[in-house]
């Protein structure tokens, strides 16, 4: 992670240059973002990604020729094959989509995105998520996770060998972890799990650890899936 006094380097994949140009605008105005990264497609972004060292990549799941799912994958593969500890390794990746309910965004997730977001949300919004992400402490937009999961909530419940070892794992958590594994799926921050269940921070991101641990999970999002996936949570709850 870079130190408290740099700022979190972005990078923005976007076919559309206009768009690109104005995110850019938005988020080199705050003193603690940067624009170190742009690309026009998948293929560009994977370049410029095993060159460039970005914390968070806003990535738009729709450009010819490779797509933002397929850009995540790679990416996040190139993530994994660096080496303990490296910074190119800590990479988080939020998709852009026009859809709220849109079946690319939950490919996306599944590719190992760490949230995704609406491209006319608020600026504010906009630039929280990016600050959200990199800090890890909480799920994007919450209303909007679930809500994208309530909607495929049937496709995440098919049988599979993956959901089955998911369900193992879950079954392996601690009574505690378990309570910790529902509120994280229910969008919940560290500072509010911690507040709700009358704890530390510090002992509500031991739990996190342990938990992402046991589910093999990349991140939070991932959490939020493997909970719809399993039953643990239901549409609606």
């Amino acid at each position: 992670m870079p130190e408290a006094h740099q700022p979190i380097r972005v990078a923005l994949v976007d076919d559309q240059q206009l768009v690109r140009s104005g995110f850019g605008m938005l988020i080199n105005s705050q003193p603690d973002l940067e624009v170190v990264a742009e690309a026009g497609n998948g293929i560009e972004a994977v370049q410029a990604l095993s060159a460039t060292t970005a914390d968070v990549v806003l990535m738009d799941v729709r450009m010819p020729g490779m797509d933002g799912i397929e850009a995540t994958r790679r990416i996040l593969e190139q993530a994994a094959a660096q080496p303990p500890g490296s910074q190119r390794a800590e990479i988080k990746i939020v998709v852009l989509t026009t859809f709220d309910l849109d079946e690319y965004a939950l490919a996306a997730i599944r590719a190992g995105a760490s949230g995704f977001l609406l491209k006319d949300a608020p600026p504010e919004e906009l630039l929280e998520a990016i600050r959200t992400v990199y800090r890890g402490d909480a799920v994007i937009a919450p209303s909007t996770t679930r809500r994208l999961l309530d909607h495929v909530a049937p496709l995440l419940r098919e049988p599979t060998a993956e959901r089955s070892e998911h369900a193992a794992a879950v079954e392996s958590l601690t009574a505690r972890e378990h309570e910790v594994f529902l509120l994280i799926a229910q969008g919940r921050s560290n500072p509010e799990i911690a507040a709700g269940l009358f704890l530390s921070e510090a002992t509500v991101k031991t739990h996190v650890g342990h938990i992402l641990a046991k589910l093999g999970a990349r991140d939070r999002v991932q959490i939020v899936v493997i909970a719809y996936e399993t039953g643990a949570v239901s549409p609606g709850m």
